[in-house]
């Protein structure tokens, strides 16, 4: 499925999404100890923030992005640093990573853009492929929580993520959380690949 748009947002510089500062509930995740350092996919990288961020603590990080500029951004962030972390345009739906079986995949808002459920389930799928056998899968949905409003993430009920992913993968956390910087609700899921 291809999304010009997102790099005309990146032209125009619309981009809410991109704090310019890593999403904390990775931070969290990262510094709790509950993943290592280890070979790593961010899907819908961006400017690389939180790839960099990662590859900052010893994770070897591919970021991907379906946007050609984005990807360029992220690059520049880069700016020589010796760090295990490059970037990549690449349609995850339809293309695959030049590696596999990652260890950790990480996303901030990519499932819920997808609004059929068979995208969604496609999505997961493909997670699913590419992680390696007790490979976890962290990703951060907009949640149908904290009612309706004009601006922000799409917004998931905990059943259509569910749906979505509990097929491919095991569900290991599913709870509330919010995004920064935007007030919105949403979904923190941890997934695992099963072995």
């Amino acid at each position: 499925m291809s999304h010009p748009s997102w790099n005309e947002s990146y032209a125009s510089g619309e981009l809410p999404w991109d704090t310019g500062e890593p999403e904390p509930l990775l931070i969290e995740f990262v510094t709790s100890g509950r993943i290592q350092p280890s070979l790593t996919l961010e899907v819908g990288a961006g400017t690389g923030t939180n790839a960099l961020w990662m590859a900052e603590r010893g994770f070897n990080v591919l970021g991907i992005d379906v946007a050609p500029l984005a990807v360029e951004r992220a690059t520049q962030k880069l700016d020589g640093r010796a760090l295990d972390c490059r970037f990549q345009t690449l349609d995850f739906l339809t293309g695959a990573p030049p590696e596999d079986s990652f260890e950790f995949v990480f996303d901030r808002g990519c499932l819920h853009v997808f609004d059929e459920p068979e995208e969604r389930g496609h999505f997961a799928a493909r997670i699913g492929t590419t992680l390696a056998p007790g490979g976890l899968w962290l990703s951060l949905i907009g949640s149908t929580e904290g009612g309706p409003r004009e601006f922000g993430p799409p917004q998931r009920s905990a059943r259509e993520v569910v749906l979505a992913i509990e097929p491919a993968l095991e569900i290991v956390e599913l709870r509330a959380a919010e995004f920064r910087d935007h007030g919105a609700k949403a979904w923190l899921c941890l997934s695992r690949r099963r072995l």
